[in-house]
């Protein structure tokens, strides 16, 4: 089969899926559906149980096509155009994130007695992938923002957080637990009682490095909720790499290996996917991904890692410590495990006339079906 292409096993993002939401007891699973849209994973998904944070119109019409209920979505972005608004609330979508009075005044013209989630800033610390401050506003806001939704007849649901993704500290969560418990108490004073915390995603899976169980994640969150709330509010989270990421693996195909001198330094290995290709998250080399080759056992040694495009910046790996087989030759199959998050989604349309990242359905007995 042509390179390169992501090979996705959607029973293991079932299976991932029912973990976290056995490690939530009662709390909704919005699956991020940004992480990996394909259709026959959203069909599952719904069998199981998923709901689904969405992020645009053709988001939504995905989730509906695959047999979600309207009121299992969550339109998540706090940017987003009027029209689409109105299109969401016309297709039965009731729940809504903000995170400015612009946005409010939208809601409230389009989407009519919707229920508002304000989403508020926290901290990315301890995230491989941080959130910048693109999204969320401070606590004092959070509670002006409520005020305004409830007087314009919006229904003012809650607070929602994200902590960054692929968040190595379960501890990341509390410090915005209590700024949401804060803003309920405020609010409550106020005769405005809200009920919902979206904790967000942000919940981390395997690379290169083993990460905590979700059920410690779980655990924070529930300790976390008991301490600052005295009546517990609903939860809900929006899981997309960990559903989604450990189910794909990314197949590519060695095109060159070389080296930049006589001199003795590590390898050049140019592989045919970059970081136009579906591979984003190495910007940085925040994401360090698992990689297996057909001479796995054999001397190694440090190499770095860059695509095949025309551009400087498609290096993968330059400074994590990289190494691959002596033995790694031109036209070896290089895996890339954990790519099932965050890389077809990701892939340019077309840059250097290299054609977008191909995914390929893994049948129930394995065997790849398209």
């Amino acid at each position: 089969m042509d390179t390169p292409y992501l090979l996705v096993d959607i029973a293991v993002a079932v299976a991932q899926y029912r973990r976290i939401a056995a490690a939530f007891p009662g709390t909704p699973v919005y699956y991020a559906v940004k992480a990996n849209p394909e259709h026959a994973l959203l069909i599952e998904l719904v069998r199981a149980g998923c709901h689904f944070d969405v992020a645009s119109r053709t988001e939504i019409d995905l989730a509906l096509a695959a047999g979600a209920d309207p009121s299992t979505l969550s339109f998540g972005n706090t940017i987003k155009k009027a029209d689409d608004i109105a299109y969401a609330y016309a297709k039965g979508v009731r729940t809504f994130a903000f995170d400015s009075l612009g946005e409010l005044e939208k809601l409230a013209e389009h989407a009519p007695g919707a229920a508002v989630i304000c989403r508020v800033l926290a901290s990315s610390k301890g995230a491989r992938w941080p959130l910048s401050r693109k999204f969320g506003c401070a606590p004092e806001m959070a509670v002006d923002l409520i005020r305004w939704a409830a007087a314009h007849g919006l229904d003012p649901a809650g607070v929602c957080f994200h902590v960054g993704s692929q968040q190595l500290d379960p501890g990341r969560w509390e410090p915005s637990i209590a700024d949401a418990a804060a803003i309920f108490a405020r609010l409550a004073a106020d005769g405005i009682t809200l009920r919902l915390l979206n904790c967000g995603g942000g919940f981390p899976v395997d690379y290169q490095t083993v990460v905590a169980p979700i059920e410690e994640y779980a655990s924070a969150i529930a300790t976390a909720v008991t301490k600052h709330f005295p009546v517990r509010p609903d939860l809900m989270i929006e899981p997309g790499r960990y559903i989604a990421a450990p189910a794909g693996v990314l197949h590519t195909e060695v095109v060159l290996v070389s080296r930049k001198s006589y001199a003795d330094e590590p390898r050049w290995v140019y592989l045919d996917v970059g970081r136009f290709g579906g591979l984003a998250e190495t910007e940085d080399e925040a994401i360090e991904y698992r990689l297996t080759t057909p001479h796995d056992g054999a001397i190694t040694a440090p190499v770095v890692l860059a695509g095949p495009t025309c551009d400087s910046v498609d290096i993968l790996y330059q400074n994590a410590h990289y190494e691959l087989p002596l033995a790694l030759r031109p036209g070896d199959i290089v895996q890339i495990h954990g790519t099932g998050a965050y890389t077809a989604t990701y892939a340019s349309v077309g840059f250097n006339g290299f054609p977008p990242l191909r995914t390929v359905l893994m049948a129930s007995g394995g065997d790849a079906v398209r």
